[in-house]
């Protein structure tokens, strides 16, 4: 838990007003699930483990409740239970969940995310529509990624079919550990397999079967004889909508209730992971809607804002100083008609250097200096703060001249 500065605050903001801009063009609908569920709702999605990782406990009439972890859970509860709602439906949510894990790089106990969902008739082209939004999310913000897909259905299928495998129990098991290979090697997991029993010769195949990268080709040659129709038409549908991404078998995403195309976001600048999702229709199931499919992807927004501190400038507006007591009104009232504009404008007691010294501490670009001689020659000084320049403009069209 920490307490969120200003500076984190804007770009935080940033980020969501960037988010609704791309929901009004996508057509999602943003609503705000509750942030308290019943620990039973939370345990339908990811099992009775899952309390271990968030924040229960019992309220006061002794009922199990949690924070809610993300977002997904709560909008999937709100749409099964809205059967007066014709399908494909496409919500959003922006918000804070908490979670009781370690604190990593760009990931605390409470942070935030955005969510997007789209609850349909198992349709390819939502997946494709979840991850187009995404690229557009992400120009929308100047930041560069890359996208990598995959099917954890086919996987699963390789696990039946070449593997012999076909205990649930056993399957999810080596999705796990697949899963697990983008933080810990091939032989620390296999030697954590072993020991709890799993056949390692198996599980080597599967790993290496979960390094085969490459285009939509070369999944179809490796995976020959297996159901490779969900890649081909989610590859198709992206292809037409100008996207181009990469096809890696090594993603199988760690939650149980993923059922076919999942993917992953990362900065290409520095590799760090940014979004997630994939279908998921188990979840609409669990909660008694069999005839409902779901896909979506969830954003880390303080992973984001890491990468936006360098990108995103906000404009500090003009502060308003003034060199004597006599000038104060009238700069009071350049204060007010610039905000009246809607440009951002501050004014503080004190003198001129006191007056600078604050103006260039809080970031303003420009500062509006009243001087008696100019002021009487009906001429205000802008001074740019950051190379120290002056020049004079017309007293009576500050707005107009000012250039922010």
């Amino acid at each position: 838990m920490r307490d969120i500065e200003s500076d984190e605050y804007m770009l935080i903001d940033h980020a969501r007003s960037r988010f609704i801009e791309c929901c009004r063009v996508f057509g999602f609908r943003l609503m705000e699930p509750s942030p308290l569920e019943l620990l039973s709702v939370l345990e339908a999605k990811s099992g009775p483990m899952i309390r271990d990782e968030i924040y229960a406990f019992k309220d006061k009439a002794g009922r199990d409740v949690a924070l809610r972890f993300d977002l997904t859970v709560g909008l999937t509860r709100y749409i099964t239970a809205r059967r007066d709602i014709r399908l494909p439906v496409k919500l959003a949510a922006f918000s804070s969940v908490w979670r009781y894990d370690e604190p990593q790089q760009g990931r605390y106990r409470w942070f935030h995310q955005w969510d997007i969902e789209i609850y349909d008739n198992f349709s390819a082209d939502s997946d494709a529509e979840v991850i187009d939004f995404v690229r557009y999310y992400f120009r929308s913000l100047g930041v560069d990624v890359r996208i990598e897909v995959s099917d954890r259905a086919l996987m699963e299928e390789f696990i039946r079919e070449r593997l012999g495998v076909n205990e649930e129990k056993h399957i999810l098991d080596m999705l796990r550990a697949v899963d697990k290979l983008s933080k810990r090697s091939r032989d620390d997991i296999l030697k954590e397999y072993s020991s709890k029993g799993m056949d390692v010769e198996k599980l080597g195949i599967l790993l290496d079967t979960a390094g085969v990268r490459g285009s939509i080709d070369t999944i179809y040659e490796r995976f020959k004889g297996l159901d490779t129709s969900r890649l081909v038409v989610l590859v198709d549908s992206l292809r037409s909508r100008g996207i181009d991404v990469n096809v890696n078998m090594g993603i199988v995403r760690g939650l149980d209730y993923y059922s076919s195309i999942v993917f992953e976001v990362y900065s290409s600048t520095s590799n760090l992971a940014l979004v997630g999702g994939g279908r998921y229709d188990k979840l609409p199931k669990v909660f008694g809607r069999g005839d409902m499919g779901a896909t979506g992807a969830a954003a880390g927004i303080e992973r984001i804002i890491m990468l936006l501190k360098d990108k995103h400038e906000e404009s500090k507006g003009v502060f308003v100083a003034y060199a004597s007591k006599a000038l104060k009104s009238d700069a009071l009232m350049t204060v007010s008609m610039l905000r009246e504009r809607g440009i951002a404008s501050e004014c503080i007691d004190g003198s001129l250097r006191k007056q600078l010294e604050y103006a260039s501490s809080k970031g303003y670009a420009y500062t509006l200096i009243f001087a008696e001689r100019e002021y009487r020659e009906g001429y205000v000084i802008i001074k740019d703060m950051r190379d120290g320049s002056e020049r004079k403009v017309n007293a009576y069209d500050i707005a107009g001249n000012i250039g922010v």
